[in-house]
């Protein structure tokens, strides 16, 4: 779990250094303990069976000891919620594992996923402007431009499309370059860096270089824009507050907004869509219904819950964690896709996608410190698009069976490989979805 972790979370950071410099070497691991991998593994949409055991008898559960550590999965609710709130006893910075140097751990990593007070905080107050109800309000005109564009592109291919490859994925990484000030010239590179990010089939032994170069790419824009602030979020940071941050943590911010944005984003789309089409009701009552999107889009958020594991927690010290010991770094891995299906908070009905259940706070942007800083962004990109499907394409269907779909097995934020759909598009949608 250590490896698998340390191949997304810190990949980027690690500069492929880590087999060459010192620290945790990563390089010969190619494959994982099946009982390490259970928080990856799913039956279609819903957690394996032996999840659901695990979940309702130990939410708590020791899945292995590796590399000299003990890790924990946290699957139950309560138990999560806990764990992701306790800066007290649990930390986030990754440092000291895998310094190049272990004399020298406070190496500049960047971001806000491996880091804890003081450093968290002042970060954070750098990015939480760029996402308040006010600015965010601003990209709205920007999102449905981006969406019915998107429809747009797709219909013309019709009648049969690719909601991954033609919609799912183009949305959210349009809005994160324009986010972020990527110059058009830079895209295409920029496009390219994401999808491996996330996928540890095969060991993960790819998120290495897709991560270093995402990385190298990211510090590219932010000398760049150093020399000349462009009007996206980078520049923004470094005009109104640059002497409060250096060129590695402004890039590892850059590059969580990337990951935060753009895979996630992408996958709620495709299975979000998936889950919709299992019964026209649901896009009915988005057409019909003001407001009923609101729920859906909660809903959608708490079922599927894409992003499947925070980021990895290590025990700053010797204690008792829900009846069980734990040591000073032991790994602490909280199952945010588990813990959304616990049935204590919302129902016997939990395994199933309700949107009229009453509501409850789900885990899908995490929560405490390390909660997404961009949760109302993605709230408002999954309100746009399915409310454009939803009008644009009225009677849109899959293409083919359930069945025949392949699941991104493995991969920190699940998905979906391809969702071919029936278009049937009328004349004139954009007009009529307008």
């Amino acid at each position: 779990m250590v490896a698998t972790y340390l191949k997304k979370w810190v990949g980027s950071r690690l500069l492929n250094r880590t087999s060459r410099r010192g620290g945790l070497d990563l390089s010969k691991m190619k494959m994982f303990p099946r009982q390490v991998s259970m928080p990856l593994r799913r039956n279609g949409l819903d957690p394996v069976p032996e999840m659901e055991r695990i979940r309702e008898t130990e939410p708590v559960h020791k899945l292995a000891h590796l590399f000299g550590m003990n890790v924990f999965m946290v699957s139950g609710y309560a138990e999560a919620k806990a764990v992701l709130a306790d800066s007290t006893n649990f930390s986030n910075d990754i440092r000291p594992l895998i310094a190049s140097d272990p004399n020298k751990p406070s190496e500049g990593i960047g971001g806000l996923g491996f880091t804890d007070p003081p450093d968290h905080t002042r970060l954070r107050k750098l990015l939480t402007p760029e996402f308040t109800k006010r600015r965010l309000a601003r990209l709205e005109p920007a999102i449905e431009k981006i969406v019915n564009d998107q429809l747009d592109l797709m219909e013309a291919k019709g009648p049969v499309a690719d909601i991954v490859a033609d919609f799912a994925f183009n949305v959210p990484f349009l809005l994160i370059a324009d986010l972020l000030g990527v110059e058009e010239d830079d895209r295409d590179r920029f496009r390219a860096l994401g999808p491996a990010r996330f996928d540890l089939s095969g060991g993960g032994i790819g998120v290495f270089g897709s991560a270093s170069e995402s990385r190298d790419f990211l510090f590219e824009i932010v000398r760049k824009q150093r020399k000349n602030p462009g009007d996206g979020l980078i520049g923004s940071i470094i005009r109104e507050q640059g002497d409060s941050i250096d060129d590695i943590e402004l890039g590892g911010l850059a590059d969580g907004v990337f990951l935060g944005g753009y895979e996630t984003s992408a996958s709620m789309l495709a299975l979000g869509t998936l889950v919709l089409l299992r019964d026209p009701e649901n896009f009915a009552r988005i057409r019909n219904e003001p407001g009923a999107v609101d729920a859906i889009v909660e809903e959608l958020l708490r079922y599927l819950t894409v992003v499947q594991v925070a980021f990895p927690r290590f025990a700053k010290h010797d204690q008792e964690l829900f009846g069980h010991q734990v040591k000073k770094g032991d790994l602490v891995a909280v199952s945010l896709s588990g813990a959304d299906r616990d049935k204590e908070i919302f129902g016997p009905n939990a395994e199933s996608f309700w949107p009229e259940r009453v509501p409850a706070a789900h885990l899908a942007f995490g929560h405490g410190m390390h909660r997404c800083v961009g949760a109302e962004l993605a709230r408002m990109e999954l309100r746009a698009a399915f409310t454009a499907l939803a009008h644009r394409f009225p009677d849109l269907s899959l293409a083919v069976a359930e069945e025949q779909l392949r699941f991104r097995d493995f991969s920190i934020v699940y998905g979906v490989e391809s969702l071919p759909v029936q278009l049937h598009a009328t004349a004139g949608s954009r007009q009529a979805a307008g």
